[in-house]
């Protein structure tokens, strides 16, 4: 075996041992997601903001049971929190039409825009 040979096969171990780490870093990626990802729904819940959805209000616990329900059935459409507030919780996979928050007396605001500074806050406080 020359130089070579034993330079790709010490790639190719390096390579596969590199992909092991990833894999094994997934879960706790997938669980930091899924936590956050539950905070956001649980603050919704807890909020006083209604929530609208195509022209219609919906109370915060209807909306987060909606949330959960695309939740599970969008499973496929993100791989971050970052992503589920923007494919799943910020508009209407039906009509397209993005989803809104209006908080107690104060104004409408996008429902991505109220989601990703819950999510801020969330991060900020969690222990580094």
């Amino acid at each position: 075996m020359d130089r070579m040979d034993t330079v790709r096969r010490l790639l190719g171990v390096m390579v596969l041992a590199g992909s092991m780490l990833v894999a094994q870093a997934a879960p706790g990626d997938e669980a930091t997601m899924n936590a956050e990802i539950d905070h956001l729904l649980a603050a919704v819940a807890g909020s006083d903001c209604v929530f609208i959805r195509n022209g219609d209000e919906h109370a915060a616990a209807a909306a987060r049971d909606h949330l959960e329900m695309k939740r599970k059935r969008g499973r496929r459409y993100y791989d971050s929190t970052e992503e589920f507030i923007e494919r799943i919780a910020s508009r209407s996979s039906w009509s397209g039409k993005d989803y809104r928050i209006r908080c107690g007396s104060g104004p409408e605001q996008p429902a991505q825009d109220w989601f990703t500074h819950v999510l801020q806050e969330y991060r900020a406080a969690a222990p580094q």
